[in-house]
């Protein structure tokens, strides 16, 4: 005890020393507080703003303020970025889980399959390097469910692995792998969604992740008018995949029209209105894609095409999307067609083409509870029915999501009721629950 008090005294004796241990414990408090305030639902200031505010000019340290200018800016929604004063480079780093719990009944709602498990676990890198105008973006996915086996073998761990140039506000030119723009529920981030997952109408017809060359033009027409036009080449055989010594190239393009301007923070992406627009925005796009003899099921997606007998895919997407004071209301229209859907060599196999459709609305409540429901139906064409195993597929959802931080940080739950019309096999789930928690910085 005598020795502890001893050296309390040493460090104290002189006002250089106690200047600093003040300035660390005001730190400290400030870091305190801004958590507080993520908490509340309150964006977090610049570190140094707010040390500012808190010490007097005589308290101030030079020596202090430039270790602090050049701390990484930590704010959760917006990762932990690092920039340093010549700004040859940033780098941003965010992570996200989602941890879920599903429970799947049958018609007689006796209980049939229980699924616990981290749905997906993120690790994301944003940020540019030598100038602002070049940019890169980096994503991995850790778990079974985002590294699904390839048919071809490869690891699927990387999801997006992109360097972009932007050479002004409106033009974005980017080489690698990433998210294919075509219905707007895949270009919606997974951690942005209002149910716990996407529909079963995206789940059949999105093309999900592909490597090539990608272009977006952002351009104002008149007034509040907006349009944007988005494009890629790619390799048509989805993320990971390498080398393809038979099949084509992907060929895609999105239009987006704004007529009443663009929606408060990248709305666009994000399902329900978080931001509470106070003026109507509505959102219409349509796209369509061209898989020139493709070696998978759905493209991108799938397993192989039995025998090597390649097809021409011909995907189309027509979505729209209404945002007004906590409303919001949207509906999605895709499908996919080929010349022969039906495989000489394999009669069990078939290349599922048809329509999907999916409406959802959903309201934000003040305290940012908010209530969502959805509505998705498959309609696969008559030739493949008897493979895929109904006439029609009809999936009833409704949610619950409290909102803590944003979507960085929510709590969810959702029920879905499940029809098949004409059910090949008549055991199938008809209700299933599932509870998600999603964290991210």
């Amino acid at each position: 005890m005598f020795l502890v008090c001893n050296g309390i005294q040493t460090i104290f004796a002189t006002k250089f020393v106690y200047m600093r241990f003040r300035n660390i414990v005001l730190v400290f408090s400030l870091m305190a507080s801004s958590v507080f305030a993520w908490a509340q639902e309150k964006p977090a200031s610049r570190l140094l703003s707010r040390l500012d505010s808190l010490l007097t000019e005589e308290e101030q340290s030079e020596e202090m303020l430039e270790h602090l200018r050049n701390m990484p800016n930590i704010e959760v929604g917006k990762g932990i970025s690092f920039e340093p004063q010549n700004k040859l480079y940033k780098m941003t780093m965010r992570f996200r889980m989602q941890n879920m719990l599903a429970f799947d009944f049958d018609d007689d709602f006796s209980h049939t399959d229980t699924e616990a498990r981290v749905k997906r676990l993120r690790l994301r890198f944003d940020g540019y390097i030598f100038s602002p105008k070049l940019l890169y973006s980096i994503q991995l996915g850790f778990t079974p469910y985002d590294a699904k086996d390839i048919p071809n073998g490869n690891v699927n761990i990387v999801r997006d692995a992109m360097v972009y140039y932007m050479p002004n506000d409106h033009l974005s030119l980017g080489f690698g792998q990433t998210k294919i723009k075509a219905n707007r529920a895949r270009v919606n981030s997974s951690s942005a969604l209002q149910f716990v997952d996407r529909s079963i109408v995206n789940s059949e017809f999105n093309l999900d992740r592909d490597f090539g060359f990608f272009a977006e033009y952002y351009k104002p027409l008149f007034n509040d008018f907006n349009m944007a036009l988005k494009g890629s080449i790619t390799l048509g055989e989805g993320r990971n995949w390498s080398t393809s010594d038979k099949g084509g190239f992907a060929y895609t393009g999105r239009v987006e029209l704004f007529p009443l301007g663009r929606f408060k923070a990248l709305g666009d992406v994000a399902e329900g209105d978080f931001e509470r627009e106070e003026k109507v925005k509505f959102l219409i796009a349509g796209a369509y894609s061209f898989n020139n003899n493709t070696t998978r099921l759905q493209g991108q997606n799938g397993e192989y095409i039995p025998n090597d007998e390649m097809r021409n895919l011909h995907s189309y997407f027509v979505d729209f999307i209404l945002k007004y004071n906590g409303f919001a209301f949207y509906t999605d229209f895709m499908g996919r067609k080929t010349d022969n859907p039906l495989f000489t060599g394999d009669p069990s196999t078939c290349i599922y083409t048809g329509n999907g459709l999916n409406i959802q609305t959903s309201y934000l409540f003040p305290k940012n509870w908010e209530i969502a429901l959805r509505n998705s139906t498959l309609f696969p064409d008559k030739k493949v029915q008897p493979l895929v195993g109904y006439k029609n597929y009809n999936q009833t959802t409704i949610g619950v999501t409290r909102y803590l931080i944003g979507h960085s940080l929510k709590v969810q739950a959702d029920a879905s009721y499940n029809h098949q019309a004409n059910p090949a096999d008549p055991t199938y789930n008809r209700w299933e629950f599932r509870f998600q928690v999603e964290l991210g910085l």
